[in-house]
């Protein structure tokens, strides 16, 4: 069905042609419409993967899932489970969410913070770094308007903050999307530097490039979010999740190593596959 626009559609996305969006003529919904939908097709979960950048198209679908009584999987860069407000509203109602902003399964993101976590480990004082993104969908295409871009690179400089031994100043960690290729279509390929000091200050350095198709290595992530929230909305669970957030999403209400999380998720499901068997 046509849903409600708002600031889902940047500007430049209905000039680029065959490339960007066409926004259907219907008209669009109102929240009572979307509402009885949800109801009307009993919807357990709702996934918000609108365009980044969409503030308060996000806030529409939020307050549509929180009458209709559904979870939510948050997989963009709108601060949704990780505002204390939102998340309140959420726990009021008993309703179950995940999020924000989808980690993918083997991404830039995770690679970024298991590195960082390794240096860590290691006693290697990560100096500076960097994580430059480049790709030829529509997500790319949309954050060419870099005023959508702020809560995403937020977003994903926290996740590897949270990762390293010692917070980083700004001027010494640049994350985010670096450029629109059109011909890499769905392929995502990330350049990612670290640079450190080793036992007795010796420098080192480590570059890496990922090349992965960028839609499925999110959706391995969102199915598994879904089945959780899900599960979360069975129990009676409300508010946010956090193991799950945490493991799927690169700004939860709480960060933690992805070793910690696994383990607590393991124990979430324990008992659902001890009754299925």
């Amino acid at each position: 069905m046509m849903g409600r626009v708002l600031d889902g559609v940047a500007p430049h996305m209905t000039e680029a042609g065959e490339r960007g969006f066409m926004i259907a003529s219907e008209r669009e919904a109102t929240r009572e419409d979307i509402v009885a939908a949800l109801r009307r097709e009993r919807v357990d979960v709702l996934v918000n993967f609108l365009p980044v950048g969409s503030q308060a198209a996000s806030e529409f679908y939020m307050e549509c899932a929180l009458e209709a009584g559904v979870g939510v999987v948050n997989a963009i860069p709108v601060f949704i489970a990780s505002d204390p407000v939102w998340e309140a509203r959420f726990r009021q109602r008993g309703l179950p969410i995940v999020g924000d902003d989808i980690k993918a399964q083997i991404g830039a993101t995770v690679i970024h913070r298991s590195l960082s976590a390794l240096f860590a480990s290691r006693g290697v004082n990560v100096a500076r770094t960097y994580q430059l993104n480049t790709g030829g969908n529509t997500d790319f295409m949309n954050m060419l308007d870099h005023d959508r871009l702020t809560a995403k690179k937020v977003s994903k400089t926290e996740a590897v903050q949270a990762a390293l031994a010692a917070r980083l100043d700004d001027e010494n960690i640049r994350i985010g999307p670096a450029d629109y290729v059109p011909w890499q279509k769905d392929n995502k390929i990330c350049f990612l530097r670290l640079e450190g000091a080793g036992w007795g200050g010796v420098p080192m350095h480590l570059e890496l490039r990922l090349s992965v198709e960028d839609s499925p290595n999110a959706a391995a992530c969102v199915m598994d979010a879904i089945r959780f929230c899900k599960l979360a909305r069975d129990r009676g669970e409300g508010g946010a999740l956090i193991a799950e957030s945490a493991f799927y999403c690169k700004h939860p209400p709480r960060q933690m190593a992805e070793d910690a999380a696994l383990a607590l998720l393991d124990a979430r499901a324990a008992p659902q596959l001890d009754a299925a068997e």
